[in-house]
C-alpha cells in the first residue's frame, strides 16, 4: 500500500466512538483512492473463494462472500449517502467516475462462472439441509446470481455488463439534472403585497433565505417548504401559479432536461430483462417482490381505483363549490387545489396548518417520536456530541435497549443546495454478527427537507411534516432493532413492496391522543395541543382522502406503463405521461407540466417497477395496525410481537409469513379502504 493510501482514512481502522465515520478527516480527494483500493481487495477475497480448492460448502462460500467487500462496502455507504445530503459539484464529479467501476465490478462477480458454479454446487447439495435463515441466505444468493446474468452465454454476459455500466451513468445523469434543476430556480419577491395569504413563518424564512443571498425582501426556492408555502396560502393567483409551473416542470425542455435520459433508462431496462429471459423489466423487477406479477400490481391498484376514483371526483367537484362560494368564478387548476383545500379544511373543521405548526415545534416532536419508540419498544436514545457529524445541523444519538447498544441514529433536518428534496432513511453501516461472533450494530440516518429556524421563531413543523418524521422514523426503527447475522438479510434489505411496512404503520400514531399528549405543546405559551383539536386531526384523515389516493395510484400506474411498455412505443415522455394521467385525470391539463423528468424515484432511487409497493405496504399496514387497535395503540406486549415478527427480521424471512405471524392471516384492503373512508 503506497503513503497516500496510509494516509487515507478508509484504509486505517477507526479509533473513533462506536467506530463511527470520521467525517472531519474524509476529504473529497479520499473517495476514488479508497473505492479503487475496496475493489482491489475485494478481488482478491473473491478470487480467494473462486479458487478455494476444498469442496464448496455453505461456509466458504456463500458466507464468504457474504462476508467480502467489507472495505468496499465502507467507503460506498459512506460517500453516496453524503453525496444525496451534502453533494457538491466535486462529489457528483467522483460519483461520475466510480458509479461505472463499481458496476463493472458488481458484474465481473455476478458473471464470474467459476464463481457461480460453487454457489450453484451448495444450493444444489446443501439447501434442503439448511436452517430457514442460512437457507434463506443461499437461495438470495443464487437467485441474485441468476438475476444478474450468471446463466448467459458469453456474449450475453458481455452485453449484460454493458448495459448495466450504461444505465448506472445514465440513472446518475438524471439525479444530477433533477438536483441542478431544482436548484436553478428562485423566485425573489421585493413586492409585500404579492404575499398576501403567506404566514409569518413563510415569510420568515424567505426573508432569511434573501438575507443569506444579500437580497432584499424574500427569496423563494423550490424546497419543499418554500413550494408548499405558496401553493397553499398566497392569495395571488398568479404567484401560486409560476410556482407550480416551475416545481412541476423540472428538467423538462429547459437546460437540464431529462426527457432522454428516461427513454434511455427505460430503453436499458427493457434489454437487461429481455437478456435475462422476462417479457418486460416490471416482470424482472417483480420476481422477488411480494407482489410477484404485474397481475397482480394491476389488481390492487384497480381495486383501490374502483373506490378512490369517484370519491375524488366527488372531492373536487365539492371544493369548486366551495372555492365558488368564495367568489373564485374560473375552473380549478392544479396550482389552486392546495389554497382552497386549506381553506375549505379550515371552514368544515376549523382548523388550519397554521393553528396546528405552534404544537410541532422540531425539538418537542423529536421527544415525542423517540419518545413513543421508547414506550413502545423499550429503547432510549441519548444525545451526544462525542460523534463527529457530516454536517453541523445534524443531531447524533445513541441507541440502547437497556444497556445494549442497538444504533447510532443520525437525524438531519433542513434543505440544503447541496441536498436532494424529499425525506429517506438510510444507513452509514448495517447491522451484521462478523466472523468473530460479534454484534456490529447499525449507523442509521434519517435525512428530511423541514422548514428551518429563523432569528424569529424556532422550526415548526406542519402536520404533514410530523408525519414524515414518524414515516422515515418507522424505516429506521427497522434497523435499529435488526437482529439478524447477515447485513444483506438485515434491518430493511426487505422486498420493496413490504420495507414500506414499518415506516407506513408509523405513521399512524400521528393521530393518537396517547401520543400527541406526550410532547404536542404550544412552543410560546407551553400550553398542550387542545382536545378538540386532536379530535378534528383524527377527522380529518379522511379529508380528501379519494383525491389523496388517486394521486398515488396515477403514479403507480405511470410508474408500470414505463415498465411494462416496449420501448419502441415511449418515444414521448410527456404524450406517455399524459396516456396514463388521463385515465385519472381530477384536474385540466397542464401541457408545460411533465412529473416524470424529476420524478427521482422512478429514475434514480431504486422504485422502477415498484412504486405501486407505497399503496402494497399501505394495504399491510392497515391490516396490521387494527392489532394495535384492538390491543391497545400503546400497549407494549403488541410492540414487542410486532419488533420480533417483523421489525428485527430485515428480509430474513419470507414477507408473507412476516405478514402471517404477526397478524394471524394474510393481507386485503378492506381496512385501508375503511380507514379512509372509501368503502
Amino acid at each position: 500500500m503506497n503513503d497516500s493510501l496510509l494516509q487515507n482514512p478508509f484504509c486505517q481502522d477507526w479509533n473513533t466512538p462506536r467506530q463511527t465515520p470520521p467525517f472531519s478527516q474524509i476529504k473529497a480527494e479520499h473517495y476514488q483512492p479508497a473505492f479503487e483500493e475496496g475493489i482491489r481487495l475485494a478481488k482478491e477475497e473473491i478470487a480467494a473463494i473462486r479458487n478455494n480448492p476444498e469442496t464448496p460448502s455453505f461456509q466458504n462460500t456463500v458466507v464468504a462472500l457474504e462476508h467480502a467487500g467489507r472495505m468496499l462496502n465502507r467507503v460506498t455507504e459512506i460517500f453516496f449517502n453524503i453525496l444525496e445530503c451534502d453533494g457538491t459539484p466535486e462529489m457528483h464529479d467522483i460519483a461520475d467516475k466510480v458509479q461505472p467501476m463499481l458496476t463493472e465490478f458488481s458484474n465481473s462477480i455476478h458473471l464470474d462462472q467459476r464463481l457461480f458454479q460453487r454457489i450453484k454446487t451448495v444450493y444444489e447439495q446443501e439447501r434442503d439441509s439448511l436452517n430457514p435463515l442460512d437457507r434463506k441466505l443461499l437461495e438470495d444468493t443464487y437467485d441474485g446470481f441468476i438475476h444478474s446474468g450468471a446463466n448467459l452465454n458469453e456474449e450475453g454476459k458481455r452485453r449484460f455488463n454493458e448495459l448495466s455500466i450504461q444505465l448506472a451513468n445514465l440513472t446518475l445523469a438524471f439525479g444530477h439534472n433533477a438536483l441542478e434543476a431544482t436548484n436553478a430556480y428562485t423566485m425573489h419577491l421585493t413586492d409585500a403585497a404579492r404575499l398576501q395569504g403567506l404566514p409569518e413563518s413563510a415569510l420568515s424564512l424567505a426573508a432569511h433565505k434573501a438575507k443569506a443571498q444579500k437580497l432584499e425582501g424574500y427569496l423563494f426556492d423550490l424546497s419543499a417548504p418554500c413550494v408548499s408555502a405558496i401553493l397553499k396560502y398566497a392569495d395571488d393567483r398568479d404567484l401560486r401559479h409560476e410556482m407550480y409551473l416551475h416545481s412541476a416542470s423540472k428538467a423538462f425542455h429547459d437546460q437540464y432536461d431529462n426527457c432522454q435520459n428516461i427513454l434511455d433508462i427505460v430503453a436499458c431496462r427493457h434489454q437487461i430483462a429481455q437478456l435475462l429471459g422476462y417479457k418486460t423489466f416490471a416482470d424482472y423487477a417483480l420476481h422477488d417482490r411480494m407482489a410477484k406479477t404485474t397481475d397482480r400490481v394491476y389488481g390492487l391498484l384497480d381495486e383501490l381505483k374502483t373506490y378512490a376514483l369517484p370519491a375524488g371526483k366527488r372531492e373536487i367537484a365539492e371544493l369548486q363549490q366551495y372555492a365558488e362560494i368564495l367568489g373564485f368564478t374560473e375552473p380549478l387548476q392544479r396550482w389552486d387545489y392546495a389554497y382552497y383545500t386549506e381553506k375549505q379544511q379550515q371552514a368544515l373543521f376549523n382548523l388550519s396548518t397554521e393553528a396546528l405548526k405552534p404544537y410541532f415545534e422540531l425539538q418537542h416532536v423529536i421527544k415525542g417520536v423517540l419518545g413513543l419508540a421508547e414506550n413502545l419498544y423499550g429503547l432510549r436514545f441519548v444525545e451526544t456530541d462525542k460523534i463527529e457529524k457530516y454536517h453541523p445541523d445534524v443531531k447524533v444519538y445513541e441507541v440502547f435497549d437497556g444497556d445494549r447498544l442497538m444504533a447510532v441514529l443520525y437525524l438531519d433536518f433542513h434543505p440544503r443546495a447541496t441536498k436532494r428534496s424529499g425525506a429517506w432513511m438510510t444507513n452509514f453501516r448495517e447491522q451484521y454478527v462478523d466472523e468473530k461472533g460479534q454484534d456490529v450494530r447499525p449507523l442509521v440516518s434519517l435525512v428530511m427537507n423541514f422548514t428551518p429556524a429563523t432569528a424569529q421563531m424556532p422550526s415548526l413543523l406542519t402536520f404533514g411534516e410530523l408525519t414524515t418524521f414518524l414515516h422515515e422514523f418507522g424505516h429506521a426503527l427497522n434497523s435499529i432493532v435488526s437482529d439478524v447475522p447477515y447485513a444483506s438479510l438485515s434491518g430493511t434489505n426487505s422486498p420493496r413492496d413490504f420495507v414500506e411496512l414499518p415506516s407506513q404503520l408509523n405513521e399512524n400514531w400521528a393521530v393518537e391522543p396517547s401520543f400527541l399528549e406526550t410532547f404536542a405543546q404550544h412552543y410560546e405559551t407551553g400550553e398542550h395541543i387542545p382536545e378538540h383539536y386532536v379530535s378534528q386531526i383524527r377527522k380529518m384523515r379522511q379529508f380528501m382522502a379519494g383525491y389523496a389516493c388517486t394521486r398515488q395510484l396515477s403514479f403507480g400506474y405511470l410508474d408500470m406503463q414505463w415498465h411494462t411498455t416496449p420501448p419502441e412505443q415511449l418515444r414521448d415522455v410527456y404524450a406517455t405521461e399524459r396516456e396514463v394521467f388521463d385515465t385519472v385525470e381530477l384536474f385540466p391539463v397542464v401541457e408545460d407540466a411533465c412529473m416524470s423528468t424529476s420524478f427521482s424515484h422512478l429514475f434514480s432511487g431504486g422504485y422502477a417497477a415498484g412504486y405501486y409497493g407505497y399503496k402494497w405496504a399501505e394495504m399491510l399496514e392497515a391490516d396490521a395496525f387494527n392489532c394495535f387497535v384492538q390491543e391497545g395503540v400503546m400497549n407494549r406486549k403488541t410492540a414487542q410481537r410486532y419488533r420480533q415478527a417483523i421489525l428485527s427480521r430485515g428480509g430474513s424471512v419470507d414477507a408473507m409469513q412476516m405478514f402471517t405471524d404477526f397478524t394471524g392471516h394474510e393481507p386485503t384492503p378492506d381496512a385501508l379502504l375503511r380507514r379512509e373512508g372509501l368503502k
